[in-house]
């Protein structure tokens, strides 16, 4: 009577564990797609904040030209090609802030205070969404956690190239 009163207690115990498991997992990857979608939505705002730039007076036509069809690129792109168009954007709006315009549109200056704003922003969210993700891809290699398959069909969390670039 006693070992089956133990045994049923280590069972209980052993699926608590597996719960509190399943439902930190869970929670980290919560964490990682409303992280992605935050920053997600940063980067579609600066792909709008180029596009208003590349058409005002700020740019000059081959400026703009190439800086409207990165913020498209970027805009538009698939999970595959996301990287390398927001990439893409980064080099271009370097480009253009680097040849040194003159700030003399007010409408100018302030689309460039909001990009500047906009890029710290976008380094908060990609620090957030890397630990994020570094903190599902460990819990995910516990053994509990592969043995039980309690990650379930959910893919496992990646990172980006454009997430290392400096914006």
């Amino acid at each position: 009577m006693k070992t089956i009163l133990i045994c049923a207690l280590l069972l209980l115990i052993s699926l608590w564990y597996l719960s509190f498991l399943a439902a930190r997992l869970d929670r980290l990857h919560h964490r990682v797609e409303t992280s992605w979608a935050n920053l997600d939505g940063l980067l579609q705002r600066r792909a709008a904040i180029a596009l208003e730039i590349a058409r005002s007076d700020f740019a000059d036509p081959a400026s703009a030209l190439i800086l409207t069809s990165a913020a498209y690129q970027a805009r538009e792109a698939g999970v595959q090609e996301r990287s390398s168009a927001e990439s893409a954007l980064s080099g271009a709006l370097l480009l253009l802030l680097a040849d040194g315009h003159s700030h003399s549109a007010s409408a100018a200056h302030l689309l460039l205070e909001e990009l500047k704003l906009l890029t710290a922003k976008i380094r908060i969210a990609i620090a957030i969404h890397t630990d994020a993700v570094s903190s599902t891809q460990m819990v995910r290699k516990k053994y509990g956690i592969r043995i039980f398959r309690l990650a379930g069909t959910a893919p496992l969390p990646v990172t980006y190239e454009f997430e290392f670039d400096a914006l």
